[in-house]
């Protein structure tokens, strides 16, 4: 046994750049766990610098400095950024409240469907399961109403350390930016000299987080457009509440479109009955699920992250799980950083047995 572990230890860790890699990554690794909470906000704003580093690059192509690119690229993103939140966010957030003051309605008229099944079909269902159903469902939304209370009474506390946020994290992007050579210098120096198969992880990651990025955003573009587009046209209610969600929803490939589904086919459901209205929204739903998957996805990832379902769902739920809605949404950059590290890892080779056969 001794012999063995020795064997693999000697095929793995001979080299002194997989044993500085495998350095690097745990102490990242507790570094995040041990203060996630407190620097949120720095991984974020590193995220975002990560983001906008690209068009930084492209205007200093274009024979300017990177502080005055820095400046124009902030400036742009943060316009952008208010004018989307001023300009959706009073619409979303009064059509969600709307939905929200609509719930009690839409549960009563559910619950008075449901005890007309007895009298339709009472072979298959009967008056003591249908009872049993709503008092588990009524028992579950009052559990679920005292959750969120607890929530928004704690998140009051919040308030201010988000608009503290909101200036903070704008600040560091921009010095993140700025002085990303002289930061990524003094990182360097901390660093061992064997970190050959670092750099090359790094490089495969930094190509690969950019093409998904890349991809994500044109993505929701598309698809949040179009879904806003045709809940629009098909009268829908809450049609660009709907419509953002649905947009969202690609960040988590699988599980969100499943997860989102719910709500747009409850709105549908509720307001046009079991009718063609309904089918015709679900129809649209549908097709637009189906073109991205089979359309956009293929042609905006053909070089990007290039990962199993079964791993991306085993991503959300493991990184989900230890980070909760930041593991989520960095759960397949976390996964392609693995794919990396598998592909740069050395193996080498246990020594050859030739036969007497292959001698002669």
């Amino acid at each position: 046994m001794f012999k063995l572990f020795s064997d693999w230890y000697t095929r793995k860790f001979s080299d002194p750049h997989a044993v500085t890699l495998v350095v690097i990554l745990v102490c990242i690794a507790l570094f995040i766990a041990l203060f996630s909470n407190l620097l949120m906000p720095v991984f974020v704003a590193i995220a975002l610098a990560f983001l906008l580093d690209l068009p930084v690059n492209k205007l200093m192509q274009n024979s300017m400095s990177r502080s005055s690119a820095t400046v124009v690229v902030v400036v742009t993103f943060l316009s952008f950024s208010l004018l989307a939140v001023l300009g959706l966010m009073p619409i979303i957030w009064k059509q969600s409240s709307n939905l929200l003051q609509e719930v009690p309605h839409m549960i009563s008229q559910g619950q008075g469907y449901l005890l007309t099944l007895p009298e339709k079909y009472p072979d298959f269902v009967h008056v003591s399961q249908i009872e049993s159903f709503i008092v588990m469902v009524n028992d579950n939304l009052l559990e679920w109403g005292q959750v969120a209370l607890r929530a928004s009474l704690n998140s009051i506390s919040d308030i201010v350390a988000l608009m503290v946020y909101l200036i903070l994290v704008p600040l560091m992007v921009f010095f993140f930016l700025k002085d990303k050579t002289e930061l990524m210098s003094s990182i360097a120096q901390f660093l061992p000299k064997e970190r050959r198969m670092a750099i090359k992880v790094s490089q495969e990651m930094n190509q690969q987080i950019l093409n998904y990025i890349r991809g994500k955003v044109i993505e929701i573009i598309i698809v949040g457009t179009s879904t806003t587009i045709a809940f629009i046209f098909l009268d829908l209610q809450y049609a660009l509440l709907l419509g953002v969600l649905v947009g969202l929803s690609v960040l988590v490939p699988y599980v969100g479109a499943t997860v989102v589904t719910l709500p747009v086919l409850l709105v549908a459901l509720f307001q046009f009955g079991l009718s063609s209205e309904f089918g015709y929204v679900m129809l649209a739903y549908g097709v637009i699920q189906a073109i991205d998957g089979n359309v956009i996805v293929p042609l905006l990832f053909s070089e990007a992250v290039n990962l199993h379902p079964v791993v991306i769902i085993i991503a959300v739920i493991f990184f989900g799980g230890l980070w909760g809605f930041w593991g989520i949404f960095f759960a397949i950059p976390l996964a392609t950083l693995v794919k990396a590290v598998i592909n740069a890892w050395p193996s080498i080779p246990g020594p050859v047995v030739i036969s007497e056969t292959q001698k002669e």
